[in-house]
């Protein structure tokens, strides 16, 4: 028999009129989770995992609501919340390729700035939900990220080199689960590029050693242990070159101080920490120890080398 009565339900049911506007998150802020981030190490990718742990999960309706509210208002927070709600799908997408690239927190900044990109592009009438849409943004930012500093010799210069590295992989990795042998003819034809371009690229991408340290001892035949760089080093260096070494020398010590004092304190930073330094720093050390994002230290740098062309434009000549 039907039961036709009970205890009321604790939690009523939304009323009709509700509307996805009413359960919208408040705004997320990496700060409210200091009581957890607290006990994480000074590990700077487990501390950023922990501050992500707690951003927002958003619907499809509260999605659509945000979208539409950041295109046709402007609104920041709104903005704020979608790229909140997507950081973990960058953190996921950057694993994937934490085997090419030593530094993920990197191929995570990259992912991040892709990420915002594809916020200010996405369209909420399409019927896709941002994360799918936001995806092929933040490959391509980290697939560009790789491509610039996969190998101490850049690697993808041409269109077809391009094509080979985003996909070469992939292809073969597809073609072997069917039980088809990958090789260098099939691969260019499935991919259209030239049979030597798959192969050259195959070596850079898979060969052992494919990058060797000048300080790599040459091995043991090597007399009184030496390295690469000793063989390279030329002691017969000609009169003009000395000469020419050292007049650079004299005009970089004498411009460099005239120079330094016409920057401001950020410029200046970065031009001891980065271009000066017999050590210098990576972007994301300056960033970490002066309260700058990575992007933001790098537009710095790039000025700050403009500005030097124009100083030494004169000797340059």
């Amino acid at each position: 028999m039907a039961r036709t009565g009970g205890p009321k339900s604790k939690n009523p049911p939304s009323s009709p009129e509700e509307t996805p506007e009413d359960n919208l998150p408040v705004a997320y802020s990496p700060a409210e989770t200091s009581s957890e981030t607290a006990l994480i190490p000074s590990d700077p990718l487990k501390r950023y995992l922990a501050e992500i742990r707690n951003a927002p999960v958003l619907t499809a309706e509260q999605e659509q609501v945000l979208a539409k509210r950041m295109q046709e208002k402007g609104d920041v927070n709104a903005a704020k919340l979608l790229v909140s709600a997507n950081l973990k799908n960058v953190v996921r997408i950057a694993y994937e390729y934490r085997s090419m690239y030593h530094n993920l927190l990197d191929l995570i900044q990259e992912g991040n700035i892709g990420l915002m990109k594809a916020v200010s592009k996405f369209d909420p009438t399409k019927g896709v939900r941002l994360g799918y849409y936001a995806s092929w943004w933040i490959r391509s930012y980290i697939l560009k990220y790789l491509l610039d500093n996969f190998r101490l010799v850049r690697i993808g210069t041409s269109q077809a080199q391009k094509k080979l590295f985003y996909h070469l992989m992939r292809e073969k990795q597809r073609l072997e689960a069917q039980g088809i042998a990958a090789g260098p003819a099939l691969l260019a034809h499935n991919l259209q590029v030239k049979e030597k371009d798959v192969i050259e690229m195959e070596q850079r991408l898979l060969a052992p050693g494919a990058e060797t340290s000048l300080d790599a001892p040459m091995g043991n035949d090597s007399p009184n242990g030496m390295n690469l760089l000793q063989t390279l080093f030329d002691p017969g260096a000609s009169a003009d070159q000395i000469l020419e070494k050292e007049e650079w020398l004299g005009i970089l010590q004498r411009e460099i101080p005239a120079f330094t004092s016409t920057l401001n304190d950020k410029e200046r930073m970065v031009l001891v920490t980065r271009l000066l330094s017999e050590e210098p720093k990576t972007l994301q050390e300056v960033a970490d120890e002066f309260g700058l994002t990575r992007e933001r230290v790098r537009q710095i740098e790039t000025k700050l080398i403009e500005k030097l062309k124009k100083r030494l434009e004169p000797y340059l000549r």
